[in-house]
């Protein structure tokens, strides 16, 4: 008979030995996916003693933690603009640094009174349907190149209840698409393929397909900015997440792509994070 306290403090000894990065935070998060609780109230009911079954399925989650596999793959959820979103292994796990871009776009949309976004790579739909949720008269398309992917981003889509407005084309970058849109927005993978191996264990879980950015991780800015102008509107805003160091590369692109308006966005912690343009 164990309490939230002892399996809490065993369990985050267990994770620091496995050398996670933060032990406690990741125990309290898989115990209180594991409970059905909120964090909070693993300290309220501290002294509650835990079903056997409870600390099994824990010690479980635990046991695939040490195995370097991300917390959000193992509780099925992220947060990400104050929405949980439904991850799996098919999907890259959304970050905070890729509010910037989503907070961006939705501006940029909401001021012109909604239109139609494309999300070329959308993943889990993290950025689009985030964008949906909150610029009501927006409407959306989502391509991805992985099916897989595609199932998690509508099943978020109806999830919060944005589905309407949105379609999904599973295919490489423009290629299944007509038509033209008011933004175009992607977090395409951008780590050079030479440096995928030095990436941490948590990370290498995560699909390669949206990792994997070519020799100098700039393959996919080069066909987006390249392509972009045909599918947006005169005055259509495109707007890309970039890497460390990237962010000149990418401006030099869109420049040489005859955009107007070329910024640059750095994010909290004032590292150089969205690169935009309009046409």
């Amino acid at each position: 008979m164990k309490t939230v306290a002892e399996v809490l403090k065993s369990a985050t000894t267990r994770l620091e030995a496995g050398g996670i990065e933060n032990p406690r935070l990741d125990a309290e998060i898989l115990l209180a996916h594991v409970l059905g609780w909120r964090r909070l109230t693993l300290y309220v009911d501290a002294e509650k003693i835990l079903p056997l079954e409870s600390i099994l399925r824990f010690n479980e989650l635990v046991n695939r933690r040490l195995k370097k596999i991300p917390v959000a793959y193992l509780t099925g959820t992220k947060e990400f603009m104050g929405l949980t979103f439904a991850v799996n292994e098919n999907v890259l796990i959304p970050r905070p640094d890729t509010e910037i871009l989503t907070e961006f776009v939705g501006e940029f949309l909401r001021s012109r009174g909604g239109g139609n976004l494309l999300d070329l790579g959308a993943g889990s739909g993290a950025i689009c349907i985030s964008i949906l949720k909150f610029v009501k008269s927006a409407r959306a398309i989502a391509v991805d190149i992985s099916a897989e992917a595609l199932e998690v981003a509508k099943f978020n889509a109806e999830k919060f209840h944005v589905d309407d407005r949105i379609e999904f084309f599973c295919g490489d970058l423009f290629m299944p698409l007509t038509g033209k849109f008011d933004a175009i927005v992607s977090n395409p993978p951008y780590i050079p393929t030479g440096e995928l191996e030095n990436l941490q264990a948590e990370v290498q879980s995560e699909p390669q397909l949206a990792l994997d950015g070519g020799i100098d991780g700039l393959k996919f800015y080069r066909r987006i900015i390249s392509d972009a102008p045909k599918f947006l509107i005169s005055g259509g805003l495109l707007a890309v997440e970039v890497g460390i160091n990237q962010a000149a590369a990418v401006k030099n692109l869109f420049e040489a792509a005859s955009f107007i308006d070329v910024e640059i966005i750095k994010d909290l912690a004032g590292l150089e994070r969205v690169v935009a343009g309009r046409k």
